[in-house]
């Protein structure tokens, strides 16, 4: 799959950066890593260009300027489960001949049962990834939230174990809502006593603001500060839909309610820029855009120029 319309291929690769992007790692081995002092490099989330093979994904990443690419190793992914011992070294190939790091990928697990967890981790060590994002548990009504982490935590156990045989950490990314670890501290009793190594977490600053807007989402960034592997920026504010009722409103970085310049000054991990308010599909990962290419282009760069500029304010550009 390559690009179309050639023609507009300077419009398309700038509006292409509305994926999601984000910073490569403090904690990267090998070839991903950062020296201390250097700016925290850019990578764009490759689920915002999912209508691009991998060719298209590392011609279009480079030439947009971004440093890395945060692969999708997921159902419906860049790479999927169930060849990724085959397709992930071809695919992270490509992307480093392209001169770009491979930081992270996002994955699909949520424990060490998952189906093709074991050689997605392994994969991944070998080809010198020092982490992926997990998470996804889920409350039971059949169980006490008390007896309900008891279990979790054994869960937790066991990929801990996993990934310490291969030594790669994972990150738990955090939502709002009714999924463990929207409040931080239930996956914070989870995860305490388990070697931060092999895992932590993935803070959403926007998650987080929902669940906590007035103060506790500091409280819960405080709690959470010593598992914290990397962090997810995205912008939010409260409204009504037609009927009255109170939504999420997902919007251009600077525009809603997320302090991010706040949380930028208490943090120097690894940082992942989202990109969720209607993009014409970009937003969710469609295989193709239907929101005019100069319009995406346009609020892309306008949020990743508006992160820039903070995160040099906060000695990190």
């Amino acid at each position: 799959m390559g690009i179309e319309a050639r023609a507009s291929r300077r419009t398309f690769l700038v509006a292409a950066a509305g994926a999601t992007a984000g910073l490569a790692g403090l904690q990267a081995t090998g070839t991903e890593t950062r020296a201390p002092g250097e700016p925290l490099k850019i990578s764009v989330f490759s689920k915002h260009l999912q209508f691009l093979d991998w060719n298209g994904l590392a011609e279009t990443a480079t030439e947009i300027g971004f440093d890395g690419v945060d692969l999708t190793v997921r159902p419906g992914g860049h790479v999927l489960p169930e060849r990724v011992a085959e397709d992930l070294p071809r695919a992270v190939a490509i992307i480093r001949r392209a001169k770009l790091m491979v930081p992270m990928v996002t994955a699909g697990i949520v424990t060490a049962s998952t189906p093709h967890a074991e050689t997605i981790i392994r994969t991944i060590s070998e080809l010198g990834i020092p982490r992926y994002r997990w998470g996804g548990f889920q409350w039971s009504e059949r169980e006490s939230i008390p007896d309900r982490l008891v279990e979790l935590k054994r869960e937790a156990e066991q990929l801990a174990e996993l990934n310490a045989k291969y030594k790669i950490c994972a990150m738990y990314h955090t939502h709002s809502g009714t999924e463990v670890g929207a409040s931080i501290w239930d996956l914070w009793m989870i995860l305490k006593d388990l070697n931060h190594d092999f895992l932590g977490i993935n803070y959403d600053f926007a998650h987080a603001t929902i669940e906590g807007g007035l103060g506790g989402h500091l409280a819960s960034f405080r709690l959470a500060a010593p598992l914290i592997k990397g962090i997810a920026v995205k912008d939010f504010r409260w409204g009504k839909d037609e009927k009255g009722a109170w939504r999420i409103e997902w919007c251009p970085l600077g525009e809603g309610m997320v302090n991010v310049k706040r949380f930028l000054a208490m943090t120097r991990e690894a940082l992942q820029m989202h990109f969720e308010y209607p993009l014409g599909g970009a937003e969710s990962g469609g295989r193709s855009i239907t929101m005019d290419r100069d319009r995406i282009a346009a609020y892309m760069r306008k949020d990743l120029v508006t992160l820039r500029g903070w995160l040099r304010e906060a000695g990190l550009g």
